[in-house]
């Protein structure tokens, strides 16, 4: 069952996303994300596409499945899906309560995904069960920090920050690993916030 609180907090969120995001936080980590999405092969599952904003970035000719929980999120996201030079088809979803079958993804990639998702161990399970033996998670997200003050300022601000959009203190690498997944390389982007995850499913 879709969780409902999580949906209507990013339908209200998708009023503003594309002026909250798009400039300074898209434009900085453009060129660090078609990095990662240029690894795209075979079939590929891209949890919450959001309004889209990632989807220039990604290399064309691809076979990609973007999901969402937030229908109104996923209205925006379809002029540029239009503009695709491949296959990307869009559904309204829940990363909890997907009906796609075993194994039925070669890659799933996120960005700044796993920061929101309210059950991130139980989600990243979801994932893994819809990726094939040996297929590959690759994620850019930012998560908490280990340094001070830095960990102190975002366990301060997770409380207020999570009720119009994402945790601040995430340990997602973690989070990956308690979840089942080989963690294979983390790339720092910045600091220890931002930072690429590649992980597999074990075979």
């Amino acid at each position: 069952m879709a969780d409902l609180t999580t949906k209507r907090k990013w339908d209200r969120a998708a009023k503003n996303f594309d002026f909250m995001a798009a400039k300074g936080p898209e434009e900085r980590w453009a060129g660090c994300k078609k990095a990662l999405f240029s690894h795209m092969q075979g079939k590929v599952l891209f949890l919450a596409v959001g309004t889209g904003l990632d989807i220039p970035n990604f290399p064309p000719g691809q076979d990609i499945t973007g999901i969402d929980i937030s229908s109104r999120m996923l209205e925006k996201a379809k002029p540029r899906a239009a503009t695709y030079e491949g296959k990307l088809e869009l559904l309204e979803m829940d990363v909890h309560d997907m009906p796609f079958a075993d194994d039925s993804f070669d890659q799933i990639y996120t960005s700044c995904t796993f920061c929101s998702v309210p059950n991130p161990v139980k989600g990243l399970e979801s994932l893994k069960r819809v990726l094939k033996p040996g297929g590959e998670l690759r994620m850019f997200e930012h998560t908490g920090s280990q340094y001070f003050p830095f960990n102190v300022m975002m366990h301060i601000m997770t409380p207020l920050s999570r009720k119009i959009g994402p945790d601040m203190n995430r340990d997602t690498v973690e989070n990956v690993q308690l979840a089942g997944f080989e963690v294979i390389e983390v790339g720092n982007i910045f600091l220890d916030v931002v930072k690429t995850i590649y992980a597999k499913k074990p075979r």
